[in-house]
């Protein structure tokens, strides 16, 4: 998967043969040396690496060959769904190449455990078999045993073990050999040349060593199960994507692939069947199901000009589209490419977890080196069964698997969760940070309005005509895509008023417009636009004032130089802006809201939404400014917004959430993008990112509490005062365990449901079964 900058490349790998979080580190490491490359980064849970780099230095077999150097395997990963299934495909195959060696392993290893531990529990049954078979014959048969089990199956950490330990970066893999080939080794000697060991030391370990490998085998195979169920979220969308279209060329309906559809296409969808690609509707009507994309469940009504998504299903009537969007620009392309993304990215809190694993293992082999010494010098007889009883432990028990899927787990499942109810994170650095604002501030049109303000009010002076003014604005405003322009036409229109043609159109950002329109001077804006002209106002300031009170927008018509008007334009309120406002004090947040209106307007709308803070009169160009003041006493905090000069605002802000009706340029610039217009997808983002937090702070608590417990335990503190030294075997066991527990706490977000506020708004399920309610419109 490749993305172009105007001067880099960002290359996205998968990487095969990683066990831990120092694997993680050596190939970033490994990929951070080659020269020209400016940032690698390497995720754990979904096994990617996305790496920065300068392509006219250097290529992507570059990047791959230093990953093989490394001890590890690189694979290109194609974009689309062909490219996904491909990664599928190889997660199957590895899948069952991994359960293939575990049942090899555990089938040699079963009647190795049960011929050494049964007689050592039942002493009639010991009895029994040394009577039958000789101890030095039994200790030939646990060797074949064990031999097989370590050199087949358990080959694969001996191949990536050295490999570290060569290159001097010792990791998971380094342990595990270390700690089975002691116990083996030391029982090889033990069966073949006993006189080399002291009197009273002459003891096999064969069942341990077996037992370590399987049982480590057992826990890498529920590993990958596990890490297979984190990435639904991505299969699901990639399911959402239809496999065929019916294509009309030359007057002929013809079925085809998808990846055979080209732009200009025209498609025909019936009922029940999905849109293939994102296009415009050219003839017919239907409801369509666009649930997977904005997580409303009521189908929406197109007709000819309204655009469709690909992925949405078709629920009523037949229509033929032409398609603008097809493989990798469709919308739920570019979404599966986002989640990706921001499952492979890293939040700040991770940094600390890649600080400890980067000593972590060296530490491991000197503590283990340590215990030896303590245990052969100190310990009690045998002195040396004992050291190495121990030693082995320490190594095993202490591989850094938890630690390196803590985060990586939850921000997986976090973010595909949150796909799944509408709410896009487009970094996953957003995730932790979301939940660290303490201040949100909306923009009202369009956000905290639904953007489509009607003219409400016209008052005009005495010596002018009420249509004759409304032509004007109007004939003006027509070449104006401001929201207010737009209601100004459409009610000239509603009269059926001719607009006369226009010369000279100047539009002023933040103040208004003016032209010349049927050989006049007219001027339409803001009061501070009139101000600026040198035309006064003082006769209709009352009525402009009375107008912001009821909480509508007043401006002013000029006709040369002169006011000739005073209209007002009152935008809705969207219904879950109330709730919205009134949740996010819940959640103990401040709200603020930053709008271009005048004052008086502002603070009516914002005392009927609750809101606490207004920034009123803001010009476009001072948004991010605004911004930058509510962060002054170092606040974090979240702005959200839909147009295209909201964009600063976004940029500016710690986490800048993009309203998905709104622009492309609105959403390029956010962090979160809430793929319907309800707002209520901020309080689940809010929630979801304090869910996934909390979730992330409980796997690192338990990856470093159950190392920082269970090392002192292995290497023998218990022992002094009750006598228990830790077998091998329960520290293979609990190690294993430890990454599943991380796993499995991760696999919770998946039940992560929104508040039964937020449920009244918003179907959670949104990638589930289409919900057929009453149709709304489209937009």
């Amino acid at each position: 998967m490749t993305q172009l900058t105007d001067t880099t490349r960002t290359e996205t790998m998968r990487i095969e043969g990683m066990n831990c979080a120092s694997c993680v580190s050596h190939v970033e490491e490994a990929l951070g040396e080659v020269q020209g490359v400016s940032k690698a980064s390497v995720n754990l849970a979904t096994e990617r690496a996305t790496v920065d780099y300068l392509p006219d230095k250097i290529s992507l077999a570059d990047l791959e060959a230093a990953v093989r150097k490394a001890g590890y395997k690189a694979l290109a990963i194609t974009d689309g769904a062909a490219g996904a299934r491909g990664e599928q495909d190889a997660r199957r195959r590895e899948l069952i190449e991994m359960r293939r060696r575990l049942t090899v392993a555990a089938t040699l290893t079963v009647p190795l455990l049960l011929l050494e531990m049964v007689p050592m529990l039942l002493p009639p049954v010991r009895e029994w078999l040394t009577g039958v078979i000789a101890t030095q014959t039994l200790w030939y048969l646990f060797f074949a045993l064990a031999t097989a089990v370590q050199f087949g199956p358990g080959w694969r950490f001996y191949r990536a073990g050295w490999a570290a330990l060569r290159r001097g970066s010792p990791d998971m893999n380094t342990l595990v050999m270390i700690g089975t080939s002691a116990a083996y080794g030391y029982s090889v000697v033990a069966t073949f040349m006993p006189s080399l060991l002291p009197a009273g030391a002459v003891h096999v370990y064969y069942e341990a060593a077996a037992v370590i490998v399987t049982l480590i085998l057992v826990g890498k195979y529920m590993e990958a199960v596990a890490k297979g169920r984190t990435s639904q979220a991505i299969r699901k969308l990639f399911s959402l994507q239809a496999k065929t279209a019916n294509v009309i060329r030359n007057g002929r309906e013809t079925e085809v692939p998808i990846d055979e559809v080209r732009s200009g296409d025209v498609i025909r969808v019936r009922p029940g069947e999905k849109v293939p690609v994102d296009g415009r509707v050219v003839e017919g009507t239907s409801y369509v199901d666009e649930s997977m994309i904005t997580g409303e469940p009521v189908p929406v009504e197109k007709a000819a000009g309204a655009e469709v998504v690909g992925g949405t299903i078709n629920t009523t009537g037949s229509f033929a589209f032409e398609a603008t969007r097809v493989g990798a620009e469709t919308v739920l392309a570019q979404i599966i490419r986002t989640v990706e993304q921001a499952q492979a990215s890293k939040p700040q809190i991770q940094a600390l977890a890649d600080k400890v694993v980067a000593v972590f293992v060296p530490v491991v082999l000197v503590l283990a080196a340590i215990t030896f010494g303590v245990w052969y010098f100190v310990g009690p007889e045998p002195a040396l069964t004992s050291a190495l009883v121990a030693a082995v432990s320490v190594l095993i028990i202490a591989c850094p698997c938890a630690m390196g899927l803590a985060t990586p787990t939850s921000i997986m499942v976090g973010t595909g969760k949150a796909a799944e109810m509408g709410v896009l994170f487009r970094k996953g650095d957003a995730l932790q940070t979301l939940q660290e604002v303490e201040v949100v501030a909306l923009d009202k049109t369009g956000t905290l309005t639904e953007g489509r303000p009607r003219l409400t009010d016209l008052s005009v002076g005495e010596a002018f005509d009420e249509f004759d003014v409304l032509k004007l604005a109007a004939a003006v405003e027509d070449h104006s895509e401001h929201p207010i322009a737009r209601a100004i036409v459409d009610a000239a229109q509603s009269r059926q008023l001719h607009l006369p043609p226009v010369r000279d159109f100047e539009a002023v950002a933040g103040y208004g417009v003016r032209a010349a329109a049927d050989g006049r001077e007219v001027a339409v804006g803001a009061d501070r636009f009139m101000e600026r002209l040198g035309i006064d106002l003082r006769a209709h300031a009352v009525e402009a004032a009375k107008l912001a009170r009821e909480g509508k927008t007043p401006f002013y018509v000029a006709v040369d130089d002169t006011v000739a008007a005073v209209m007002a334009v009152s935008d809705p309120i969207k219904p879950s802006s109330v709730a919205t406002v009134r949740a996010l004090h819940d959640l103990g947040l401040r709200v603020a809201m930053i709008t271009g209106d005048n004052r008086k307007t502002a603070e009516a709308i914002a005392r009927e939404l609750g809101i606490e803070q207004v920034l009123a009169e803001v010009l476009p160009h001072e948004k991010a400014e605004a911004v930058a003041r509510l962060q002054q006493d170092g606040h974090k905090v979240a702005f959200v917004g839909d147009g295209i000069n909201d964009a600063p605002a976004l940029a500016q802000s710690d986490v800048g959430l993009a309203i998905g009706s709104g622009t492309d340029i609105a959403i390029e610039a956010a962090d979160v993008v809430l793929m319907s217009g309800d707002l209520n997808g901020i309080t689940n983002a809010i929630a979801l990112s304090k869910a996934t937090l909390d979730n992330i702070k409980q796997n690192l608590f338990w990856a470093f509490v159950y190392n920082a417990a269970l090392i002192p335990v292995a290497a023998g503190v218990l022992y002094p005062v009750f006598e228990l030294q830790l077998s091998p075997m329960l520290a293979a066991g609990a190690m294993s365990l430890s990454s599943i527990f991380v796993l499995a706490n991760g696999l919770r977000l998946r039940g992560f449901a929104a508040s039964a506020l937020q449920k009244s708004h918003l179907n959670t399920a949104s990638l589930g079964t289409p919900d057929l309610r009453t149709p709304r419109r489209s937009a």
